[in-house]
């Protein structure tokens, strides 16, 4: 987000609020840096480490008699990341095969959200859409039949048209962004165990919050609470493609080794892990902007999130973004603050600075403080 980046204090504060959904000790170990990424820097870095990776076999016992054994250990793993960023900034242009393979978006979830912004939305007219996607069929379902929201604890709703009348509009408002992120998650965030909570987590706060101020400023609250939520799909974005690529590309190089028969090489390739820094630049670098380019490739009619989307990636300062954008970028703040202040990582000054950033009062701050903005409570009759 720009309004962060435009202040090298709030930048490294934001930064260590990624470097925290990564994992606390890599988080930690960022507090006391000052490292937020620089774009033309990183491409001659980008460059140089792509010369270094020429004819690499060949050379390898050179280097090994000029330098030694931890300077290849060295040389391999630089080589290997170099080319993993090259893989990762290919599939990063194209916005197709992101839409459509590493997030797998399918074009019922824009519609049915499109559709439930209408004044005169109703069930009826999303219940074909719905019943078209696998997965939302199963959690509608699985929905209606948990004890708390069961009229009748001897009925079980096995039909996904029936569990939608039941949930019924206004749940519905909350229930299909909730679902619609959740299914676009990684499917696993291994080695970082609970990134993946955390990305989920931080999405739901952002939507929550945002909803809260909505309702206090008189704004829409299904159209605050959807573009919180949606807000997060370029992190999803980067984290399934890095550790997709990574994986794809480790596995294969480590048996490229053995099949060859090379030992060292397949020694010291076994034994390279993911490289949170990396990952941290490229969430750093891309994330707001590419929810924008996804959000605008759904291509929504009556949903007015995609203004307040691109705000957020590009907008410079708070006053200059959409009324919504305003309210989302507040909540990203403050729940970036409530996640760093819990695990001792932020300071009084610093914490003044990233919720000044976005003109978040003392009176919002205490509403959300408040708030739930954890759970969503559904209201079933």
């Amino acid at each position: 987000m720009q309004i962060f980046e435009n202040n090298q204090t709030v930048a490294t504060v934001y930064q260590r609020a990624f470097s925290l959904s990564i994992c606390k000790d890599f988080a930690e170990k960022q507090s006391g840096k000052v490292s937020m990424v620089d774009h033309q820097g990183s491409e001659q870095e980008n460059r140089r480490r792509e010369l270094l990776s020429v004819e690499v076999q060949a050379q390898q016992e050179k280097i090994i008699a000029e330098h030694g054994e931890e300077h290849f250990r060295k040389q391999i793993k630089q080589n290997f990341f170099s080319r993993l960023r090259t893989k990762i900034n290919s599939d990063f242009d194209n916005k197709e095969h992101l839409y459509h393979y590493i997030l797998g978006i399918e074009d019922a979830c824009p519609a049915i959200l499109d559709i439930l912004s209408a004044r005169a939305a109703s069930v009826n007219q999303i219940k074909d859409l719905a019943a078209s996607l696998s997965w939302l069929t199963i959690d509608l379902i699985s929905l209606v039949n948990k004890p708390q929201y069961r009229k009748r604890a001897d009925v079980q709703v096995t039909d996904a048209k029936l569990a939608l009348s039941y949930i019924g509009l206004d749940n519905l408002k909350l229930v299909m962004p909730t679902f619609t992120l959740k299914h676009w998650l990684p499917t696993s965030t291994a080695p970082y165990g609970l990134m993946k909570r955390k990305l989920w987590n931080d999405s739901l706060s952002i939507a929550l919050a945002s909803r809260v101020l909505a309702k206090e400023q008189g704004l829409d609250e299904f159209t605050a609470f959807t573009t919180g939520m949606l807000s997060n799909i370029g992190r999803l974005a980067v984290t399934r493609c890095y550790l997709t690529k990574f994986t794809e590309m480790h596995k294969k190089e480590v048996r490229d080794a053995f099949e060859k028969k090379d030992k060292r090489l397949h020694n010291v390739l076994s034994k390279i892990e993911t490289s949170e820094e990396l990952l941290l630049e490229q969430l750093i670098m891309r994330s707001s902007q590419l929810s924008a380019d996804l959000i605008e490739k759904m291509h929504f009619k009556r949903l007015a999130i995609t203004e307040p989307i691109f705000d957020l990636a590009y907008a410079e300062s708070i006053e200059k973004m959409h009324p919504i954008a305003q309210l989302v970028a507040k909540a990203k703040a403050y729940v970036a603050f409530r996640a760093l202040a819990k695990a001792e990582l932020i300071n009084n000054d610093e914490s003044k600075l990233l919720l000044s950033t976005v003109n978040l009062t003392p009176a919002e701050i205490t509403l959300l403080k408040k708030s739930d903005i954890d759970h969503i409570k559904l209201n079933f009759n």
